[in-house]
């Protein structure tokens, strides 16, 4: 009986360890994309011409907002930024939420601010527990892949 748990554990041990190793070996656009949550960012990422670089070797952090993020900003803007006059300013805005190399959020809790790869800094606090990047609050860290990390926050954040 004891050898059938231990057996059992065992197993779901490996299931779990499998599915943490297969998830890192995605890169960050295919791991926002199998997520289910991200179609708004991945479809910005595509208009602004940046799949190719956020599937590259990186490593990157991404402070990603999900779909209900994108949704809170005033009726028309994702549609306005996803024109193609207007991809210079889509592009500043993605690179505004990614920033180079892998930081994990034990990192980000050491910092106060961080550069982005559109040059500008993103200011990183604690709000009663909470860590927020600018106004966006992150509502779950460290999801690791191959090349890089995503930070999912709960909105859309603008360089000023």
């Amino acid at each position: 009986m004891k050898i059938t748990y231990l057996l059992m554990a065992f197993s779901i041990l490996l299931s779990v360890t499998g599915n943490a190793l297969a998830a890192e070996k995605k890169d960050i656009v295919d791991t926002a994309v199998a997520a289910g949550n991200f179609k708004t960012l991945a479809a910005a990422l595509q208009a602004g011409g940046l799949m190719e670089t956020l599937k590259g070797p990186g490593p990157f952090t991404v402070f990603a907002p999900t779909d209900e993020a994108f949704a809170k900003l005033p009726a028309g803007t994702v549609e306005e930024l996803l024109k193609p006059e207007n991809k210079e300013k889509l592009v500043a805005i993605l690179t505004y939420h990614v920033v180079p190399g892998k930081v994990m959020a034990k990192d980000v809790m050491k910092l106060n601010s961080a550069k982005t790869v559109n040059g500008k800094s993103v200011n990183i606090t604690d709000r009663n527990g909470a860590v927020m990047v600018d106004n966006a609050k992150v509502v779950q860290a460290d999801i690791a892949c191959s090349n890089g990390v995503i930070h999912v926050i709960d909105s859309v954040i603008l360089p000023q």
